[in-house]
């Protein structure tokens, strides 16, 4: 039987592309599109004038946007990268670097590691997570893997001369990984602290030395093809303070806009549960608004990899994830540690307004739903955080709903907490009382559905003060309870799971071009990094390798005129 796209069924006649593709975007909703009107992502027969030009054109400077921008320019390519942010870098300066790169890098021999391209395809295609990824991709993946290594070297990115660890995420029988370390302050160089830092402020500087043209806070508005779903991608449209520019790329664009998580009607195509109070880590720093792939999308296209961003695999953990700290709206930190306040050096200050609170000892708090009852054991991780209910009267039930952690003026002083900005944020996210009824009667937020009854929280914690009598959590199963919630005053932070990494996205294949609704390349776009799907791997090492490999690729495609 032949397939509905097929171009020898019938049915085609009375479905155009044209009309099948506005019919499917239209169903992304308003908010969805965002910013990227369907008259500026196809080009009109007419003459167009170009305001900038470049051979290759990338759009992000992320831990794809980057190497892609090094990997054409070193090819012999003018480049122009758009940046949408007031500074470079995306969520991989925020990282922890670690780059879980392999196949025999000259750090695994150094440290007797034995390992091959091959040998890293096989691990990895029959790793229970990585077994819902495209082939192809891998295959290009792990021959690439030691080349990017070296590429990463050879511009100036340094790594600690120690012994490769296993990956955040992947098969453990190789040790692959290698991690940058950033040891200097929060700062404008390092926004957050991350060890990112160490390894984009280096690809930053490669780029600029090779020419590469940074236009930061411009923001790509669509993507300019021949026909709307037929013919090579020219360029796109931005806008920078008010003003639309169009930008002709002679020989390629490069999508590496850093995936949708920030998008919450486009996440939740993926996963409906992933409604719109699970915060993004990476926030407010630097936002995964999807207008990549909607951009994509509307020159015709493919989604790919979509199950990896739904099934619940322990690479999916990375997906949804217990918060790194509590009282601040990201749940994950943005200074520089447990006590450090250099967060009022960040340009991020006026936005993250809170560093949060690092929790030493889960033995210290409690979570409630908002309803003021627990949920969970505290100490657990991954998917034991899925649904902590909206049933007032029920334990656990479907949907989503704010997580608030519950705890007293003894747990903050064996946590040694500074209950204060810059720490907590007190705009919703962090309430204090002198009783705990007084607690979930000051507890408002937006994503609070509403009021938590003071009794139930009572209850909830009268409760769990007799699981540390009885030295036994008959709820959840929480090892041995150790402290009573009884000291006022009584607080309430937001500990919310995060939702954290892209595994979906635009489709393409083992050399980064994008591939169509209909199986074929769309000419001169490329994308890389967590814009594309195909291959369930949390890290930046696909989006370091696919990023170098499509600034490769679109540097020797030559378009005429």
């Amino acid at each position: 039987m032949p397939s509905r796209m097929s171009g020898n069924d019938p049915k085609n006649a009375a479905l155009p592309r044209r009309g099948f593709i506005q019919k499917a975007a239209a169903g992304l909703g308003a908010a969805a599109l965002g910013s990227i009107a369907a008259k500026e992502t196809h080009a009109a027969k007419t003459d167009r004038h170009w305001d900038l030009s470049a051979d290759v054109v990338v759009i992000g400077s992320g831990a794809a946007g980057l190497p892609a921008s090094i990997s054409a320019a070193e090819a012999g390519a003018s480049v122009i990268i758009v940046e949408q942010n007031y500074d470079i870098g995306g969520h991989a300066i925020e990282s922890g670097g670690n780059v879980a790169l392999g196949g025999g890098t000259s750090l695994q021999k150094k440290y007797g590691i034995e390992d091959t391209p091959d040998r890293m395809f096989e691990d990895l295609v029959n790793w229970h997570d990585y077994r819902f990824s495209d082939r192809e991709i891998i295959r290009a993946f792990c021959d690439e893997s030691v080349a990017t290594f070296d590429f990463l070297l050879a511009h100036g990115v340094q790594f600690p001369d120690k012994h490769p660890i296993g990956a955040d995420g992947g098969p453990q029988n190789v040790m692959r990984a290698q991690t940058v370390t950033w040891t200097g302050e929060v700062s404008n160089y390092s926004p957050t602290g991350g060890n990112g830092t160490a390894l984009m402020r280096p690809l930053e500087a490669s780029a600029r030395k090779l020419g590469v043209q940074i236009l930061l806070r411009h923001s790509m508005t669509g993507l300019i093809r021949e026909e709307q779903f037929s013919g090579k991608v020219l360029g796109i449209t931005a806008t920078h303070e008010g003003k639309t520019l169009n930008i002709q790329a002679k020989r390629g664009v490069i999508v590496s806009t850093g995936g949708h998580t920030s998008n919450v009607n486009f996440r939740r195509m993926f996963d409906p549960r992933l409604t719109e109070e699970y915060q993004v880590v990476g926030e407010p720093y630097s936002r995964q608004s999807g207008d990549g792939e909607i951009a994509a999308m509307q020159i015709g296209a493919a989604l790919w990899g979509v199950g990896s961003q739904t099934v619940e695999t322990q690479s999916r953990s990375h997906i949804f994830e217990k918060p790194y700290v509590i009282g601040n709206q990201f749940g994950y930190p943005q200074g520089g540690g447990r006590r450090n306040e250099n967060i009022k050096d960040s340009p991020v200050k006026g936005i993250a307004r809170g560093i949060g609170l690092q929790v030493a000892d889960f033995q210290n708090l409690i979570q409630v739903n908002q309803f003021g009852r627990r949920f969970v054991n505290e100490f657990a991780t991954g998917f034991d955080w899925w649904n902590p209910c909206l049933e007032q009267n029920a334990t656990k039930g479907e949907g989503g709903g704010p997580v608030w952690a519950i705890f007293d003026a003894d747990a903050a002083r064996r946590e040694d907490w500074t209950l204060a900005p810059p720490f907590v944020d007190p705009d919703g996210w962090f309430f204090s009382a002198s009783t705990l009824r007084e607690l979930a009667g000051k507890i408002v937020s937006k994503y609070q559905k509403g009021p938590m009854p003071g009794a139930a929280l009572e209850e909830t914690v009268a409760r769990y003060n007799s699981f540390v009598d009885k030295g036994k959590d008959e709820d959840f199963g929480k090892p041995v309870p150790m402290h009573k919630i009884q000291t006022p005053p009584f607080y309430a932070a937001w500990s919310t799971p995060c939702i954290h990494d892209c595994l979906s996205g635009l489709r393409i294949n083992g050399k980064a071009q994008v591939i169509d609704l209909w199986g074929k390349v769309v000419p001169g776009l490329y994308c890389a990094g967590e814009t594309s799907g195909g291959f369930n791997q949390h890290g930046l090492a696909k989006s370091l390798t696919f990023g170098r490999i499509a600034g490769r690729e679109a540097a020797k495609t030559i378009h005429q005129f």
